[in-house]
């Protein structure tokens, strides 16, 4: 849908509220379809932010009530499933492949730039903790985008390699070369746990990593809480704090003291390297800035650089 339609989509819009301030959409991505929710732009020329999830996480665990402030603000909002995961196509399910996942941002973003009402110089990118290091990428990649935030970030491979269980990680290696193996003889996927118990194979195995990760599904949703394990074999060579210095756009990086699976120290190293970026730091641990006051907290300082950094056009459209 483009510029010409404006008046056509905000009166579609109108009755669509009487159930949902959103819209769900699809947009195509390697030949998949990438379910989302769209909040529709207020006003012309609207900004859009564009909101993708963590490790395995789908966008009903808490997405949601991130993009509802950003909307209330006045900015379009597009909040998607990554293929293989939750409400999108795919196959086979739970596939974590980081090349796949940045593909589905270039084409989040080329599919957020046709979306009415939408200015396509002002598109924001919205990434948590995996998705946090997926925002860096794309953002690099991509010199029109405006704008990235990027909270609790997964920044480097190896700093999360080093800070998991001995155990644990033999463990997961067993299970990803297993998986590995099997792909070989076209076997369905070995899985792996997502989030478990200390000392468990689990890619998050923090004690803070199961109860903090399952307290963010809600009843219902499209969620398993497991990968295919081969994604093992490659998440310690995923660095995606390198490319901070390739940004050139304004950028928040919102940065946790204690946290169990981004390491913030490692995070701050290369996030400072950013040539717009702006690093705040939090006494919260990795899954806590999801609810309650500390969600509070870090939506209010997200709501306060877009203010700043890519302002809604014309705030008298939005009485």
């Amino acid at each position: 849908m483009t510029h010409a339609t404006c008046g056509a989509w905000r009166q579609r819009d109108y009755k669509e509220k009487q159930v949902s301030n959103r819209l769900d959409v699809t947009f195509g991505s390697g030949g998949e379809r990438c379910a989302a929710w769209l909040y529709p732009a207020k006003s012309p020329s609207s900004p859009i932010v564009l909101l993708g999830h963590g490790l395995g996480g789908v966008r009903e665990m808490r997405l949601d009530a991130f993009a509802e402030r950003f909307a209330d603000a006045g900015y379009a909002c597009l909040v998607f499933d990554y293929r293989h995961f939750g409400s999108s196509g795919g196959e086979p399910r739970q596939l974590l492949d980081v090349k796949l996942q940045l593909d589905d941002w270039a084409a989040a973003i080329g599919y957020a730039r046709t979306v009415a009402c939408v200015d396509p110089e002002r598109v924001v990118l919205w990434g948590s903790s995996f998705g946090g290091g997926h925002v860096i990428i794309a953002g690099a990649r991509d010199r029109r985008v405006a704008a990235i935030i990027s909270q609790c970030p997964f920044t480097d491979g190896h700093a999360s390699v080093r800070a998991a269980n001995p155990l644990g990680l033999a463990k997961a290696t067993g299970l990803a070369l297993r998986d590995a193996a099997g792909t070989l003889l076209r076997r369905a996927p070995t899985m792996i746990a997502t989030a478990g118990p200390p000392g468990s194979a689990a890619l998050m195995a923090a004690p803070d990593a199961e109860p903090g990760y399952l307290a963010l599904v809600p009843e219902g949703a499209p969620f398993r809480n497991e990968v295919a394990a081969r994604f093992a074999l490659h998440v310690g060579l995923h660095r995606p704090g390198k490319r901070a210095v390739d940004l050139r756009c304004p950028a928040l990086f919102q940065l946790c003291e204690s946290d169990s699976v981004a390491p913030a120290k490692a995070a701050e190293r290369d996030l400072r390297r950013a040539p717009k970026g702006e690093i705040v730091t939090y006494p919260y641990g990795h899954f806590d800035i999801y609810v309650g006051a500390p969600f509070e907290h870090i939506v209010a300082d997200q709501l306060a650089f877009l203010e700043r950094r890519v302002p809604v056009a014309d705030r008298q459209e939005l009485a």
